[in-house]
């Protein structure tokens, strides 16, 4: 192990007996109780702050941040997802509108061109904190009778089940890096161009009937994905050398974060698997 992973390691075992919000030490006095340099202490320092650990304010000092959220890559509803993590989720409708699908929702949703669709716009929260801007499509004839407040603190899947019988079975979503522009950094409260994940999520009812096209923004400083690798097996049962992600328990900085595991928002921060 070189002597910045050394001081890096060292440095977690710091901030896993520190609270959300506390500095840690200067560099200088780091390096004095690490017996290392400064130069060596900045650079495990800087890797922190990319990585999330630790949030570096100009003229103030470093300070321990918010434990980010693990996202499985499995298909669980924003509101089920975060009480399995203890925190109390919520949804604020920015906007209930109907349109007519068009051409490229058509395609995603297997409908006319002319088919009316419902299209709401709402913000997720957990623990009254915004975590992702999502603007969602679903057939007017799906979810006759909607409104905005059918969305407010109430997952929109299980409105789907008790309501209008549809229980939803699978879907396609891809993921992929981005950044937020204005309205996005003014609904989730964070700089403009902040590091975005944005997820593009179609399902399917198990009557085989696609049921709605979502397109999310999810905080990049408060999420991070994790999904458990396993070989892909051959046709002759042998591993094929290839590794896919499959839906999964996901593993926090803090602990295990399976369903039902302690809330990631704890305020102690852990040390990352070496």
């Amino acid at each position: 192990m070189s002597k910045q992973e050394d001081t890096r390691d060292r440095v977690l075992d710091l901030i896993e007996s520190l609270q959300v919000g506390q500095p840690i030490p200067a560099e200088r006095q780091l390096a004095v109780d690490l017996a290392v340099s400064r130069l060596t202490v900045r650079a495990a320092l800087d890797e922190l702050v990319r990585d999330g650990y630790l949030d570096r304010r100009h003229g103030s000092g470093t300070y321990v941040t918010e434990p980010k959220i693990a996202q499985p890559l499995t298909l669980t509803s924003f509101s089920d997802d975060m009480r399995r993590r203890g925190m109390t989720p919520g949804s604020r409708t920015v906007e209930l509108t109907t349109t007519s699908a068009g051409a490229r929702l058509a395609h995603r949703l297997e409908v006319s061109p002319e088919a009316r669709l419902v299209r709401v716009k709402r913000l997720r929260l957990a623990d009254e904190k915004p975590m992702a801007m999502e603007v969602l499509h679903v057939p007017e004839v799906l979810v006759p009778g909607l409104t905005k407040q059918d969305f407010e603190d109430h997952s929109f899947y299980e409105l789907l089940r008790e309501r209008y019988g549809i229980t939803i079975a699978s879907g396609t979503q891809s993921i992929e890096p981005t950044v937020t522009n204005e309205e996005e950094s003014e609904v989730l409260g964070v700089p403009l161009h902040s590091p975005a994940f944005l997820f593009e999520r179609t399902t399917v009812s198990e009557s085989g009937r696609i049921v709605e096209f979502v397109r999310s923004i999810y905080r990049g400083d408060r999420y991070r994905l994790v999904a458990d690798l396993v070989p892909q097996r051959s046709r002759n049962g042998r591993s094929a050398g290839v590794l896919r992600g499959v839906p999964a328990a996901s593993r926090e900085r803090d602990g295990d974060h399976q369903p039902g595991a302690p809330a990631p928002h704890s305020t102690k921060r852990g040390k990352s698997p070496k």
